[in-house]
């Protein structure tokens, strides 16, 4: 690929202080569905990072600003079929 490192955050948090108007960072959960959708072998568990991701967007009372993050999380409202918090489908 010729690449060996993206910097992403999760959930799309963050910015830089010292650019006024910085609304963030590529959010991870975006960059491994990318990589998934490629066929590259990431080793993240993208369920479990989107459930950390909301986990700490919802304490810092932030926006989750990313796309996979919030389409997969609604879908998992609609659809009861869909594995929830890494929980087993009965």
């Amino acid at each position: 690929m010729g690449i060996r490192c993206v910097d992403s955050s999760v959930a799309g948090l963050g910015g830089c202080p010292y650019a006024k108007g910085a609304t963030g960072n590529v959010a991870t959960e975006d960059v491994i569905y990318l990589l998934d959708g490629l066929g590259y072998e990431t080793g993240v568990d993208l369920n479990r990072l989107i459930d950390a991701g909301q986990f700490i967007t919802d304490a810092l009372k932030r926006e989750n600003t990313s796309k996979v993050a919030r389409a997969l999380l609604c879908k998992r409202q609609d659809d009861p079929k869909v594995i929830k918090k890494n929980s087993a489908v009965e």
